[in-house]
């Protein structure tokens, strides 16, 4: 099952938590979904080149976005400008007040998100994309990821079949819940058409920490 599905909601509630938090009365809980959907796909398609990872809706009296990102000062603009100007665009666009908050991705190489987005780059720009998808391979290996895995689909190169390519490095334990694995897509568009790009990373187990402070804990005298 682990093969098949996404990995990221596979561990929802395990290892990750959703990425909208609020309550709704049953009314207005489809009127709200879709405006996290909605949000979520305006600020993306604002900020497409500021390696946005994953942004988390939170509801209260003040609707709270916060996002990831790999380049916080593409984000922020000169002195806080443009995320002002997100925020007014936003308050228009919605009818709700607003508060935005950034957070840095510290290791975007190893960040799948911020991998998928500079492949979709390269391949748009025309670099090969066999090339593109091995430097970010070496990159995400060295700074610290013990699986990568890169699926690339489409007219490949302009050939007149479609087809797909598997890059893999390390190990990615796709059944193991704990495993921090997260995915990420993207779609390069290119005069042959659209290439899919397909990112697992593996960083490590997430409980491993806990478990050796339990032991700890347990092992160690009581007062």
């Amino acid at each position: 099952m682990g093969q098949k599905v996404n990995p990221n909601g596979m561990r929802i509630g395990i290892t990750r938590s959703w990425p909208s938090t609020w309550f709704a009365r049953r009314r207005r809980y489809r009127e709200l979904l879709l405006q996290d959907v909605q949000i979520t796909r305006y600020i993306r398609e604002t900020l497409k080149d500021a390696g946005i990872d994953e942004i988390q809706i939170d509801r209260g009296k003040k609707v709270t976005v916060t996002i990831n990102t790999s380049k916080p000062g593409v984000v922020i603009g000169k002195q806080g400008a443009a995320i002002e100007e997100l925020k007014k665009k936003l308050e228009k666009r919605f009818g709700t007040p607003f508060d935005i908050d950034i957070h840095e991705i510290r290791n975007p190489d190893a960040n799948p998100s911020v991998i998928a987005e500079t492949i979709q780059g390269q391949i748009e720009r025309r670099m090969p994309y066999r090339r593109a998808v091995k430097m970010a391979l070496e990159k995400a290996i060295q700074s610290g990821a013990l699986g990568v895995k890169v699926s690339i689909s489409g007219r490949l190169n302009g050939a007149e079949i479609s087809r797909s390519e598997l890059f893999k490095e390390g190990n990615i334990p796709l059944q193991t819940l704990r495993a921090n694995v997260q995915l990420s897509t993207r779609h390069a568009v290119t005069k042959y058409g659209t290439i899919g790009i397909q990112v697992w990373v593996y960083t490590g187990m997430v409980f491993k920490n806990i478990q050796q402070m339990q032991s700890s804990a347990l092992t160690s005298p009581q007062q």
